[in-house]
Formats: structure tokens, sequence, C-alpha cells
């Protein structure tokens, strides 16, 4: 199991999701609350978007962890972006821990990580890249299940005739991926349950689930935080106007803060972010 965040909103310094809050993602790597684990310590990665400059993201990823490197913590200091995916690695046992297997994972414009696991990948991973063009399964470059993952959302996306329907594009493209790997599981006899809080961004608009194969009592945490402004001053991060508009939006493994507005993701449920960061849920169906 791992830690992520992912922001979308005005221009914004990296530390201000990494380092700045009271329960910040550095936090999280050493002290998670909502976990039985508290560590993320098997590496760390940082994708990010610089529109003015590139329509793909740029990507840091390191496998020490994020605690303890000081070129995370410079480089955040003087980082802006409007768009922002974080994760902290908490590897899934005897998968090696390779910068390739650390998150986030980047193809073109699109960038992904994941908190939790599949269920059974041993299993299903041959049969899993059965699925995939030649062009998607060259794509992969590590040997995490959340690469394969990716992997599978990349090979059902289909680009829209227009650009006012890639937020839905993305949506049907990420449920695609999960009802195949849901299928999978169910045609090879794989009962161990699969737990997939995953976000994607082109760094203008994103998706992201919460959907586990598993007891709903048992999905990993989520949460879901909107207002005009995420903002950190003296040492205190809070959104002004929580819930008022949806100027910005961040999704976190876990509370950021301890200001008001952050609200769970249901269960079995995803997230549709848009152009205009507006958001909807919109319930996941096998």
């Amino acid at each position: 199991m791992c830690r992520f965040t992912f922001y979308l909103g005005p221009p914004i310094t990296l530390s201000a999701l990494i380092t700045e809050p009271a329960h910040s993602l550095i936090r999280q790597s050493f002290s998670a609350k909502e976990r039985e684990e508290p560590l993320n310590g098997d590496g760390f990665g940082v994708a990010f978007y610089v529109p003015q400059l590139s329509g793909e993201p740029a990507l840091f990823r390191s496998i020490s962890p994020a605690w303890s490197n000081a070129n995370l913590l410079h480089l955040a200091r003087v980082t802006r972006s409007s768009c922002v995916l974080a994760h902290v690695r908490a590897a899934t046992q005897g998968l090696p821990v390779t910068e390739t297997n650390c998150h986030p994972f980047t193809y073109g414009s699109f960038a992904l990580v994941h908190n939790g696991d599949i269920g059974g990948f041993r299993r299903l991973r041959r049969h899993l890249l059965n699925e995939l063009s030649e062009t998607t399964f060259n794509a992969i470059q590590g040997t995490t299940d959340s690469e394969h993952l990716f992997a599978l959302f990349l090979e059902a996306y289909r680009p829209p005739p227009s650009p006012d329907q890639t937020a839905d594009a993305m949506l049907a493209a990420l449920s695609a991926a999960i009802r195949r790997l849901f299928a999978l599981a169910r045609e090879h006899g794989v009962e161990e349950p699969s737990y997939l809080n995953v976000a994607v961004s082109d760094g203008q608009r994103g998706v992201v689930s919460r959907v586990t194969s598993g007891a709903p009592e048992h999905a990993d945490s989520l949460y879901l935080h909107t207002g005009r402004r995420y903002t950190c001053e003296g040492g205190v991060c809070r959104m002004l106007d929580p819930l008022a508009g949806e100027s910005t939006v961040i999704v976190s493994s876990e509370r950021l803060s301890d200001d008001p507005g952050w609200q769970p993701i249901p269960v079995n449920h995803l997230l549709l972010i848009r152009e205009n960061r507006r958001t909807e849920l919109v319930p996941f169906v096998d």
C-alpha cells in the first residue's frame, strides 16, 4: 500500500502539498495515519505539468525514502505547477524497489498513481499482458501491478473527436480497465481482492477511482477537498472558501491539513474532474 496526493488548480509550489501541510505527503511517508503500517519508504515520485513548455509531465522519482531526499525538499520549495501527482511507495510484497517501479507512471500526456494492489497479480500478469497491443506492451518499463493497470487504461483509451469529451473518454477508459481486470480475476479463479485507489491526469483534467472487489469497509482511505485556492501561510495550510467552488481540487489518501471541507470519496465510485475543475461522482458498475 502507498499514499498519494493529486492536485488540480492555480499554480502552487510542490512544497504546499509535499512538505508544508501538517500531514503532508512527506509526513505520510513515515507516519501514515490511515493504514496499519505507517511507513511508506520504498521510494517516491512526483509528476507535474508545465503547459507553457510541454504537454507531457515532468517526472522526478527516486528509490530513497521521501523524508530523507534533500533534492526533493529543494525542488519542492521553488517548483510551481497547476497539476501535480505525488506518491510515496510501500512496495507490494515480492516486487523490487527500483526507480522504474516508483510512481507516478507516465506515457504521453498521461500520468497515473495508485494506492492499493491487484489481488493475485502474479497469476494474472501473463493474461493481462495478452490484452495489450504491441505499443502498450512495450510502454511497460517496470514490474509493478500498478503500471500494468496503467497499461490497461492506455489500451482502453480512445481519443475523442472533441477536446471537450476528453474527460469522459478518460473516465470510460479507467472504468473499462478496472472491469477488464475484475473479469480476468474471475476467469482465472483469483479470489484475493483488489484495491484500486487510482488517479490519472493529462494535466488539465483527471479521473480518480476508489474501487475494490473486496468488502467495501476494507477499502483504502481517499479524500476530496475543493475550494477557491489552497494556501500555506505561516506554517498553516488551508483551503480558501472550502466547498464554495471548485477552482481547486485536491484528492489525497489522507487529509493534508485540519481545515474543514475534506470529504471521503465513496467506495466503488469514480471522481471525474473536468477542464473547468468541476467534479462529478460516478458509481462504478462492474
